[in-house]
């Protein structure tokens, strides 16, 4: 592990927008400036990462507090989270294993919608939960109406605490996360910064279970960063268990492998990930086959949904796509997607010095996971939590990051208007401010999607790389 102590790249020199905001309290960090024995970036990191989790926390507060409002209220206040309305009708109420086959607890109960990395999680969390409020009869429980079990008191507070609960492992998840992010370029450790500070953390973070899978992927970044393929195919298997997008970071690795003729690297991080991937999967497969099998069934068949060009398509030409359509066909845009990634990173870089032709792991898994939820059928507000780890260590420029999240806040505000029926005209029809909102957020990606594919193949534009032909040059 690096000495955090070792000379590194301080943002006030590095990046022109933390140049400029330094002037304020003095300007650059000068020539004979000293860092501070104690405060070091990985622990100004931590404590930036907790206050910006800590805010998201009082975000979310006023629909835990609030008794009485209407779900329009708490989609004009931008305070929803999906973890308290699944307590109950997910079975968390009585503490049920999600991939149970008991015939009353699937009659009672829907199966969770979620791969098995966050079903784990849940039922993990509930018996936190349970434990922290005195563990309730769950057996008298399984006597009550599911109706009458939802509108109990004990229940609502029950809630709360599950909320607070998963938010303090949500946490613990950022912390880490940002600091494998810093860790991955030793000489960089502030570009995490632009995680540890990033507004969509801060609105996203406590929407649904993403965090898993986000800090999975830091830790195959860092992993990576350290050249341990084994390592990294485990914590992308792991990912993939939580989230399917995870799973496309190997396309990554391959392009890398390719160029840099590492075979055994690429096969040894495919087999970690499917081994662990599999590993994973085995207990709610043999504890419930077809409960395990929901999720790819509630996928397949879910239409255009939230935050989707589908969406917009949709309804701005009155098409009625079906779901067999939009699968096929954003499937085979995918796979276009992913062809033009291949070849960008099978091209990039040729031509100049060894150390900057080969594009980073970063920046190859953005541009496959941008691809992906672009023509993904569904984007909810928290899916930008998937891009985040590799968007601040592909183009760690301040100027990028802030034009690419500011569409994604766009983004989050007019989803929830567009949920609670604000953004409807007052004449009838469409919300075309709905679109406004969705096409902004596509503009941006786009926009950080170009800059990433020009450091690639202008890699003196790359931050990473000026820095890496610098300490080559001393």
């Amino acid at each position: 592990m690096a000495d955090e102590r070792a000379p590194h790249v301080h943002p006030t020199l590095d990046d022109p927008v933390v140049t400029g905001l330094s002037e304020v309290v003095g300007g650059p960090m000068g020539t004979r400036a000293r860092p501070h024995r104690w405060w070091t970036p990985l622990r100004v990191l931590l404590l930036l990462t907790a206050c910006t989790f800590a805010l998201g926390l009082v975000q979310k507060a006023p629909c835990s507090v609030a008794e009485g409002k209407d779900q329009n209220w708490v989609y004009s206040h931008m305070c929803y989270t999906d973890l308290k309305p699944l307590y109950v009708p997910r079975g968390m109420v009585e503490h049920a294993w999600p991939y149970s086959d008991d015939a009353q607890t699937r009659a009672r109960y829907e199966v969770m919608e979620y791969p098995v990395g966050i079903s784990y999680w849940a039922w993990g969390t509930a018996w936190v939960t349970h434990w922290l409020t005195g563990s309730p009869d769950v057996e008298e429980r399984g006597r009550q109406p599911v109706a009458d079990l939802a509108a109990a008191p004990d229940v609502d507070d029950e809630q709360n605490v599950f909320l607070l609960v998963n938010a303090l492992g949500f946490a613990a998840l950022a912390l880490v996360a940002v600091a494998l992010l810093s860790r991955a370029h030793p000489v960089r450790p502030w570009d995490a910064a632009a995680f540890a500070l990033s507004p969509t953390l801060l609105l996203t973070g406590l929407i649904n279970w993403d965090m898993i899978a986000v800090a999975l992927v830091a830790g195959a970044l860092w992993s990576w960063s350290r050249d341990r393929p084994g390592l990294t195919g485990v914590l992308i298997g792991l990912g993939t268990a939580a989230k399917l997008y995870p799973l496309f970071l190997l396309g990554g690795l391959l392009v890398i492998c390719l160029r840099q003729r590492r075979y055994a690297a690429f096969a040894l991080a495919t087999v970690t990930a499917v081994a662990a991937w599999l590993l994973a999967n085995a207990p709610g497969y043999l504890t419930g086959p077809e409960a395990w099998k929901h999720f790819w069934e509630f996928n397949s068949e879910r239409a255009a949904d939230l935050g989707s060009v589908w969406l917009v398509i949709d309804q701005a030409g009155d098409v009625g796509f079906s779901a067999h359509t939009i699968n096929l066909w954003s499937w085979i845009l995918f796979g276009a997607w992913c062809l033009g990634v291949f070849v960008i990173g099978m091209t990039a870089g040729r031509g100049v010095r060894p150390e900057a032709a080969v594009p980073r792991l970063a920046q190859l898994g953005y541009l496959v996971v941008v691809g992906f939820l672009l023509v993904n059928k569904v984007y909810s507000p928290q899916y930008v939590l998937w891009l985040l780890p590799l968007a601040v260590l592909a183009r760690p420029r301040w100027r990028d990051q802030i034009v690419w999240q500011a569409s994604e806040v766009v983004y989050f505000c007019t989803v929830w208007w567009y949920l609670g029926g604000y953004l409807q005209p007052s004449g009838g029809g469409d919300a075309g401010f709905y679109w406004l909102g969705i096409a902004i957020r596509v503009l941006g990606e786009l926009y950080l999607a170009a800059v990433i594919v020009r450091d690639m193949y202008r890699p003196h534009h790359d931050p990473v790389v000026a820095q890496e032909r610098v300490a080559a040059s001393r």
